[in-house]
């Protein structure tokens, strides 16, 4: 990778590349914790967590909330004479951006990189247009593409959703927009493909026939897997779970709804789950909750990094910068195997108010340096066994003897309570030792 990538004009000329200065440094604009180079067991910590820039809020996002107009005058918007113009600046915007970061990937939605255009055939010209740019300043810096995916729920038209709208044209049009963001994701070597349904639920029962829409979007799932498959297509599929809003219920409500969901209709040999923090947070779970679920019926696949705000019920996106958090994250992915095709995706927006040209890397620094901190408290607690050799002293029984039987379907139901009646009836009676375990997690946070 280059130091860093400037086009014509360079759109942060008062930042430079962003460094490893250690947790001494004062400089806020240098990395405390994360030393990309640095040697975590036996991978550097740049590739075990894989960071990527969400194109969306990161070059998209102007502040604009249901009270208030644009805050984010981005130059790139601000300095083109035309639609089209405006997307060639923020790429070249989001390149400086990336290399002076340091991240090895990005993310993006079709509607993010090109503007729709007046009919499905301009808005899929519009998109490779700048899809052939961005494949020239993929190969000048290095940078890659984690996963693409198609924004189905801006438009109007997706008002009722768009794998399980009502009308059949809207579905047909999805389609067509799903196919091009396909090819676009091959063409610019992605590692992954998501659908993210914002969209994909219902407002009331009153007016939808539930099994029909799931039906469809299984189906519709199922004929884009096919596509892609055909076209060479050999990475992972994600659905990213998510509970409501803007629908009352959405179809991936959690990660084991959308296993169901994926079981249901065939979809789970190609199909995992891209987790993120504040989806989890509102549908009832924590983050580690999802991350384990996810590992524990072998769908883990990639990471939207960011946090929602405990007090207000609605998708915050704000970025990760609880060090608990990041170290239970880590711990769960690094026991389910770590990220292949996946990575973390910074899903999280600056805040309304954060309107200097420095916010934006703030916010990453921050975010990538908490979960850095995770990394390594994660492998402490591994490696040192006592947390993960708690658990497995706990569930022994099972190793041996009866329930050694039992785990390995060697009993039936009348042996098991058989043996319950006569041999175990003091059974349960030992500590979970929650606030030991509790206690000793804070210890490896604090490196103690």
């Amino acid at each position: 990778m280059t130091d860093y990538y400037v086009g014509k004009k360079e759109y942060f000329p008062k930042i430079g590349a962003i460094k490893y200065e250690g947790p001494k440094s004062a400089n806020p604009l240098a990395f405390k914790y994360y030393n990309p180079e640095k040697m975590v067991g036996k991978k550097k910590m740049r590739d075990h967590l894989r960071f990527a820039v969400a194109y969306w809020h990161s070059f998209c996002a102007d502040g604009t909330d249901p009270f208030g107009t644009v805050t984010h005058l981005h130059p790139w918007v601000s300095d083109a004479a035309s639609p089209m113009e405006a997307a060639e600046h923020k790429l070249d915007a989001a390149f400086e951006f990336f290399t002076k970061l340091g991240v090895q990937f990005y993310c993006f939605h079709d509607r993010d990189m090109a503007p729709e255009g007046s009919s499905p055939g301009e808005s899929e010209k519009n998109l490779f247009s700048m899809v052939a740019k961005a494949k020239k300043l993929q190969r000048a810096t290095g940078v890659k593409l984690l996963w693409g995916t198609a924004n189905l729920f801006n438009n109007p038209r997706y008002m009722n959703g768009a794998a399980t709208n009502p009308e059949f044209g809207v579905l047909a049009i999805a389609a067509n927009q799903v196919k091009a963001a396909i090819d676009a994701t091959i063409e610019l070597g992605g590692q992954g493909y998501t659908f993210w349904g914002g969209r994909e639920g219902y407002m009331s029962l009153l007016n939808t026939d539930l099994k029909k829409e799931k039906d469809h979007l299984g189906r519709f799932l199922g004929l884009a897997r096919d596509y892609a498959r055909k076209q060479g297509f050999k990475g992972p599929f994600y659905v990213e779970p998510k509970p409501m809003e803007p629908t009352k219920h959405q179809y991936d409500y959690d990660v084991e709804t959308v296993a169901l969901f994926l079981k249901t209709y065939n979809l789970d040999k190609d199909f995992k789950v891209n987790i993120e923090a504040n989806h989890a947070e509102l549908a009832g779970h924590d983050f580690f909750h999802e991350l384990e679920t996810a590992a524990a019926l072998g769908i883990f696949g990639s990471v939207d990094a960011n946090r929602g705000d405990f007090i207000n019920g609605w998708d915050t996106d704000q970025f990760p910068l609880s060090y608990y958090e990041t170290a239970l994250a880590m711990y769960a992915i690094l026991r389910a195997g770590g990220f292949t095709a996946g990575g973390l995706n910074f899903d999280a927006k600056i805040r309304r108010n954060s309107i200097d040209p420095a916010d934006l890397f703030l916010a990453h620094i921050g975010g990538m340096d908490a979960f850095a901190v995770g990394l390594e408290v994660a492998v402490r607690i591994i490696n040192d066994g006592i947390i993960p050799g708690f658990v497995k002293k706990r569930y022994a029984s099972y190793n041996t003897g009866d329930g050694a039987k039992f785990a390995n379907g060697q009993l039936s139901f009348t042996d098991l309570a058989k043996l319950g009646g006569e041999k175990y009836g003091r059974a349960g009676l030992s500590s979970g030792k929650q606030e030991y375990l509790e206690n000793v997690f804070n210890q490896y946070l604090l490196g103690l």
